[in-house]
């Protein structure tokens, strides 16, 4: 195993999640805030350090993307959870969405690794703003509890987020099928 600081750091950001759902049930949005922080900065070192110190692996490609999903999700599903005291909730609906597209596109991906032979499907810019949008509102609900101003920018990116989720879940199903048709 390939333990490099990138991937120390990706594994630290995975032992940070039990303490951000423990900061959420505990209603301590401060808390969960400060270790979403951290946990955000460890996600932009590990980066910053694999590429300037040319300490990219195998293992840190499968290690960061899924640290960040661990987070992701688990944050989603937490702040879904109503009487937590931290202000606004995220409707159920909306982290279905966000799971749902998360799955489709790791299932997609592992059918057209194993029918076609594709191995690489990197994130569309789409992609890459619905992932933004996503960490954007958890930071509003997280500080939405402090004031109305912070509830109604939440309440906006939530819902950003549940379009750009299917904006994006239906992009991808589209540029797959594009991908499969070029290979055959």
């Amino acid at each position: 195993m390939n333990l490099t600081i990138p991937n120390l750091l990706s594994i630290l950001r995975m032992g940070l999640i039990p303490w951000f759902a423990i900061s959420v049930l505990d209603g301590d949005a401060t808390r969960a805030l400060w270790i979403f922080a951290i946990a955000g900065v460890t996600d932009a070192l590990d980066g910053f350090i694999a590429r300037f110190w040319r300490q990219q692996s195998a293992l840190g490609a499968y290690l960061d993307p899924l640290a960040d999903k661990l987070l992701l999700v688990t944050a989603y599903v937490m702040l879904a959870i109503p009487n937590l005291r931290l202000g606004l909730v995220i409707p159920a609906w909306v982290t279905a969405l966000v799971i749902t597209r998360d799955v489709v596109i790791v299932v997609v991906a592992l059918v057209m690794h194993l029918a076609v032979g594709i191995s690489r499907f990197p994130p569309s810019p789409l992609s890459k703003i619905n992932t933004a949008a996503q960490l954007l509102a958890i930071v509003g609900v997280l500080l939405s509890s402090r004031s109305s101003v912070f509830e109604a920018i939440a309440g906006f990116l939530v819902l950003l987020v549940a379009a750009l989720t299917i904006g994006s879940g239906i992009e991808y199903i589209y540029r797959a099928n594009r991908m499969a048709a070029q290979r055959e």
